[in-house]
């Protein structure tokens, strides 16, 4: 009885170790889900006073809309991909500040520079969980019929921004 005992520690480290490995070889993937689900149906107001969007509305041209804030260390960290990628697909890049003030999100995009065609303003966080975000900086595609289908949680690396591009091709009108 007491060899099975002994046993149990090593099947349970054995245990451990496939997981560990697991989660390890899935890291490439980590942060990326491509999805299909409606974008947030509520109304979000443009950061300059221009005209509001609702994400869930149909568009000519999908959208890649990266949520962030000036007080998020990784947001800056992420920002010189945020502008290689705008400057790769220009218009497609929104940006909506969350749970920050406008002065901080201008302030913020003032210093290191402005990919965003639109920017819009989240005060208090509902827009974000209406997405699914789980933590700034995130970036979501949206189709052109209003249909996140795509997800990237986490900091920006050049293969999610490769990533990113390819969905936004590969979601236009026909």
């Amino acid at each position: 009885m007491s060899r099975w005992l002994l046993a149990i520690p090593i099947v349970l480290l054995a245990g451990l170790a496939v997981i560990v490995g697991r989660q390890l070889a899935d890291g490439e993937r980590a942060g990326f889900e491509r999805i299909s689900r409606a974008a947030p149906t509520m109304t979000f107001q443009a950061l300059d006073g221009g005209e509001a969007i609702t994400f869930s509305e149909p568009r000519e041209r999908a959208i890649a809309v990266n949520l962030y804030a000036s007080w998020c260390a990784p947001c800056e960290a992420e920002h010189p991909l945020l502008t290689e990628l705008s400057a790769r697909a220009p218009g497609q890049v929104y940006g909506v500040l969350y749970k920050d003030s406008k002065a901080n999100g201008a302030d913020f995009l003032a210093r290191l520079g402005d990919p965003f065609t639109r920017k819009f303003h989240d005060p208090d966080g509902q827009g974000g969980l209406d997405f699914g975000l789980t933590g700034v900086p995130e970036t979501f595609v949206i189709d052109t019929s209003g249909t996140i289908t795509l997800h990237i949680r986490g900091v920006l690396t050049p293969d999610r921004v490769e990533d990113i591009l390819v969905a936004l091709a590969e979601n236009q009108a026909s």
